[in-house]
């Protein structure tokens, strides 16, 4: 059966109805309406470690459980969470957490090399809608088959780049090789356990405290016993599934069946041994020895859109190329956003160009688009100038207005958390033409001069010519 809410009157029976406020929240209902819409962890409320409430615990765990185990991997700086998930389709709840990209690193690479690649990694970060989009893991591979090399790679990785790692040999001795370097500080993946390797591989994974990825390319029956054997009796509980990745007609129809086919018997059937996140490897694509390189980056880029689109929850990839990867973390943002509520951005103060105490002030809403837009065209105007995003709950300017949520007490909020009244010498503010009926609300709680700009931010620079000048400015602050 697919996993359904727990209603909150089930929660709140076995909390201790203490309302002790140790969570964070009001009460005892308060908290378990939180926990079943995700904005809270059961582990928040610290009674429920005491021993009269033990079972009471472990059954609120079972019932906020995701059908698809999370796995969480670990740099020192850095956590990736994976899996996690509860619904096949996004509109019946939301998907949580975004497909981790791994891009790959490989043992031969000499030190300069490899640093320049790692730091690309790294760096990677494109800003979208209010955003930024960056990759999640490194993947470091064993070409030398050298477990000495291996180490050596290992230890320039986690020296130069803070991302969790997945290590990718299907040799223990070289997995075995770069665990060794990472001192317990790390918890990465181990790419991976066959038929041929399990039980060195399970070892390996129980004595590093590392998750495992189980691949049996082409062969669900294999995987499933594999996956079987790992969890029941061998008692590794963090694992991933590698049902393989191909192409061609043939090749690419079994990897959109395998993956979906082990989502859907979690997520409608609850079988355990599906019941974890998936791996898929696009990077695969460059074992063929004769094509045609920018072919190659244009499968690989086709093979992450269907497996980030049909469950993959991490990906292992080769391409750093721009026009391979910004459509790929484009996509994936548009599909973990969550379809109940607007996407947001941070509120705040926003610092465009260099501005001075003599700058102007923009106000806009936190709706993603909206701020994109707004910024966008500030920035394209040459102007120097702050921006203030205020909490309109991710609505954009005119719904935000019906609804009350664009006012000057979320204004003057702002104002103060961000010391603008130090900052700036004109106490003036531009608010957006569909905001004008709110101008006198605004003007009343923050006691700035309130102005009421143009309907389309496309027109600001032209608006910003005609009223920021010394005469406009001494005008209108003193009418």
């Amino acid at each position: 059966m697919p996993w359904k809410a727990p209603n909150p009157i089930e929660i709140y029976k076995m909390l201790p109805k203490t309302n002790c406020g140790k969570c964070g929240e009001a009460n005892c209902m308060a908290f378990a309406v939180k926990l079943i819409n995700f904005e809270a962890d059961v582990d928040q409320c610290t009674p429920l470690f005491e021993e009269e409430y033990k079972e009471s615990y472990q059954k609120i765990k079972a019932l906020v459980a995701p059908p698809v185990k999370e796995i969480t991997l670990k740099s020192p700086q850095r956590t990736v969470k994976i899996g996690g998930e509860y619904v096949l389709c996004r509109h019946e709840l939301k998907y949580m957490n975004p497909t981790a990209i791994a891009i790959d690193v490989d043992d031969s690479m000499d030190k300069d090399t490899l640093i320049k690649r790692l730091k690309a990694i790294e760096n990677f970060s494109y800003e979208y809608v209010g955003r930024k989009l960056k990759l999640d893991l490194v993947a470091l591979r064993s070409t030398s088959n050298d477990p000495k090399q291996y180490m050596k790679a290992t230890q320039t990785v986690i020296e130069n780049c803070t991302l969790p790692l997945i290590l990718c040999s299907q040799d223990p001795r070289i997995i075995e090789a770069g665990l060794s370097v990472l001192n317990g500080k790390h918890k990465p993946m181990i790419y991976a356990a066959t038929k041929d390797n399990w039980r060195e591989m399970a070892d390996l994974a129980k004595t590093y405290n590392s998750a495992l990825t189980i691949a049996s390319p082409g062969d669900l029956d294999t995987l499933i016993s594999l996956t079987k054997t790992l969890t029941e009796d061998v008692g590794i509980e963090d694992v991933a599934l590698d049902p393989g990745c191909f192409t061609g007609i043939g090749g690419l129809s079994y990897t959109i069946k395998a993956y979906t086919q082990l989502r859907y018997k979690a997520m409608n059937e609850g079988y355990k041994y599906a019941s974890y996140p998936l791996i898929g490897t696009p990077i695969s694509i460059w074992t063929k020895p004769h094509e045609d390189p920018v072919q190659k980056i244009m499968w690989e880029t086709i093979l992450s859109t269907i497996m980030i689109t049909r469950y993959a929850d991490a990906i292992i990839m080769h391409s750093l190329e721009g026009w391979s990867l910004l459509p790929l973390v484009i996509w994936r943002f548009q599909i973990y956003t969550d379809p109940r509520k607007p996407v947001a951005v941070e509120t705040g103060l926003r610092v465009i160009g260099n501005p001075d105490e003599n700058s102007p002030v923009f106000v806009t809403s936190n709706y993603a688009l909206t701020y994109s837009i707004v910024s966008n065209d500030i920035q394209r105007s040459g102007l120097n100038a702050w921006l203030i995003v205020i909490d309109t709950e991710g609505l954009a300017v005119d719904v935000s207005v019906a609804a009350k949520k664009f006012v000057g007490d979320k204004v003057m909020e702002v104002i103060k958390e961000s010391g603008l009244e130090d900052k700036v010498k004109n106490k003036i503010l531009i608010i957006p033409g569909k905001a004008a009926r709110v101008s006198g609300d605004i003007e009343e709680v923050t006691k700035w001069k309130v102005v009421v700009g143009p309907m389309d931010s496309s027109e600001i620079p032209s608006f910003i010519k005609k009223i920021w000048t010394p005469e406009k400015i001494k005008e209108i602050l003193e009418g």
